[in-house]
């Protein structure tokens, strides 16, 4: 009598990792989500441990949270795994305000991003 269980949204041979509420614009969040697409994932953990932007470390930790989701949950080879999509959303905008001259303000958006990985086990595709 219970709820249906929904059928699993990926293949077999893949895994999942999602972050949420990413305090950095998504314009930023795409240019280190776009430097790691396509490549091998002990390849996109040593691009991402080298790069000076803010947001690679929390995109390095959703890595290691897919990573670590494969391994365990899937049971798939962590050495032939590849980061296969890495896609970047657009979440909430805080918006403050900040007084400028003559009675004016100046608007402040401070936007959040979600982060989707998905790696798969096989060959590396480019």
């Amino acid at each position: 009598m219970g709820k249906k269980s929904t059928e699993r949204p990926l293949a077999d041979n893949e895994a999942m990792a999602v972050a949420r509420q990413i305090r950095v614009s998504p314009q930023k969040l795409n240019l280190v989500a776009g430097t790691i697409r396509g490549k091998k994932c002990g390849a996109a953990l040593d691009e991402l441990m080298v790069s000076h932007r803010r947001v690679a470390i929390e995109v390095r930790k959703v890595l290691q949270a897919a990573i670590a989701n494969a391994e365990n949950n899937h049971q798939l080879d962590v050495d032939r795994l590849y980061v296969a999509e890495a896609s970047v959303g657009r979440t909430l905008v805080m918006k403050r305000w900040r007084a400028r001259a003559r009675g004016r303000v100046g608007r402040i958006k401070k936007p959040f991003s979600n982060l989707r990985l998905v790696v798969r086990e096989g060959e590396e595709v480019a």
